[in-house]
């Protein structure tokens, strides 16, 4: 699947550009609920789409978790995918990192782990991937990535809409709704309505 870090800098878009739904999603790597989302929930679905151009993602991945819980794993998490978009393994390391998501209160997204689980993706690991997750290479990624997050909303008096928060085609699916998006049968339903008739 094409990927690109957005014009914004702080946005990853993963699918064909042409594809005429766009699927904003807002994500902490360490938010268990995204990983419920990305798992057993809509995200497999998602990904269906995307491979058949029926669908781009936009990703704004946060990092609010780390001062909240303690730790830097959702930093760290996110520059390595940062990282990861340079050898055009985003989506895949994307996935990888949410089947093996460590407990939200464990900071457990260690460089060390980063990288272990950087060789379950093919072609991932070389030694400029290495580097940029030790040095934090893409320190101003993360940054922007967070600020973009906070700038889009607020929620349960904390800053950013959220996690996981689900823009289709420009319409934010409230919070009252979010089940939609662990029921994969209705998500799918959902995304074939907001994707409107056939041409």
């Amino acid at each position: 699947m094409p990927e690109k870090v957005e014009p914004d800098g702080s946005t990853v878009l993963v699918g064909d550009p042409g594809a005429r739904m766009t699927v904003r999603l807002y994500e902490d790597p360490r938010c268990p609920v995204c990983k419920e989302f990305e798992t057993a929930g809509g995200g497999p679905v998602l990904t269906k789409w995307v491979l058949r151009h029926k669908a781009k993602v936009e990703y704004t991945m946060a990092s609010f978790l780390d001062p909240r819980l303690g730790g830097n794993g959702s930093k760290k998490a996110v520059n390595a995918l940062r990282a990861a978009l340079e050898r055009g393994k985003f989506a895949e390391y994307h996935a990888v990192l949410y089947q093996n998501q460590p407990a939200e209160e464990v900071d457990g997204f260690t460089d060390a782990r980063l990288l272990q689980l950087a060789g379950k993706v093919k072609g991932l690991r070389s030694p400029s991937f290495d580097a940029a997750v030790r040095s934090m290479k893409y320190r101003g990624f993360v940054n922007s990535a967070e600020s973009a997050y906070a700038a889009a909303g607020h929620r349960d008096g904390h800053t950013g809409p959220g996690t996981p928060t689900a823009v289709v085609n420009g319409y934010q699916i409230p919070v009252e709704s979010n089940g939609l998006l662990f029921d994969p049968g209705v998500f799918d339903k959902f995304l074939t309505l907001a994707d409107g008739p056939s041409a």
